[in-house]
């Protein structure tokens, strides 16, 4: 079995949330490949809840970090650099809208609650981007977005969760050019549904894990692991030539009419 070697190479990880964090696929696989982490938590409140969910990832550099304060933000990368002197990957698993926003009418979505689905859920791959690429000059870097299906589709009860995807996508794009000249890539991930603290918050996500088992080509629904081996794959050096893509991991379900 082929497998691929990530020793002496350090990541950051947005996003766990708990054990079935989509973040937490990525980071076990990058953890079994070799690579020391560092893990960020929003704020203290959730740190228990992040420091139990990677209890078997080896000696993490633990940070608080909210993803819509600059100064937090800040502050992360550089002691990423204190502590690692540079970056080789960052994986960006950070979506957030109001529970108002995931139901009902989309039409109905408040300009606040737009305004803040979108700041948190896209825009952030900006800074994150802005502040990593120096610590990458030199070490062909790479980053991973969290993407979903309804950013491309209209799917009930995702509404502006929906938009801020179809944003993110784009700014994986956006950003391929920008990044491309200094040597680093950017891609992101369109996963299938997966039973994530975050999906729950969603109408109807019983009914989406039944449909994708019936209808996806592989008939059946994926793993946070599968999305672990995805990220891992798009942040080596096998994807060399890989960026500014979209991957579905997704049984196939996308390409479904």
């Amino acid at each position: 079995m082929f497998t691929i070697d990530n020793s002496g190479k350090c990541g950051l990880v947005f996003g766990i949330a708990n054990h079935r964090s989509l973040a937490m696929g990525i980071a076990r696989k990058l953890q079994e490949s070799g690579a020391t982490l560092a893990i960020t938590y929003q704020n203290e409140r959730l740190k228990g809840m992040v420091e139990k969910a990677i209890d078997g990832i080896q000696n993490p550099l633990l940070l608080e970090c909210d993803v819509s304060n600059d100064d937090h933000l800040g502050r992360t990368f550089d002691a990423v650099k204190a502590e690692f002197g540079g970056l080789d990957f960052v994986v960006h698993s950070v979506a957030y809208a109001m529970k108002e926003d995931l139901e009902g009418m989309y039409r109905d979505t408040s300009r606040g609650g737009f305004r803040l689905a979108l700041e948190i859920s896209a825009y952030s791959l900006l800074p994150m981007a802005r502040l990593a690429a120096p610590l990458m000059k030199g070490r062909n870097g790479s980053l991973v977005a969290l993407s979903y299906l309804g950013a491309e589709r209209a799917v009930a009860s995702y509404n502006v969760m929906g938009t801020a995807k179809a944003a993110l996508e784009q700014a994986v794009k956006q950003l391929a050019l920008d990044l491309g000249p200094d040597g680093i890539r950017i891609n992101a991930i369109s996963a299938g549904p997966v039973n994530t603290l975050a999906a729950r918050g969603i109408g109807g996500f019983t009914g989406i894990l039944k449909v994708y088992e019936e209808r996806a080509p592989l008939r059946r629904n994926i793993t946070a692991d599968e999305v672990g081996s995805a990220a891992l794959f798009l942040l080596s050096d096998m994807a060399s030539g890989v960026t500014g893509t979209t991957l579905h991991v997704d049984s196939g379900y996308h390409i479904l009419g």
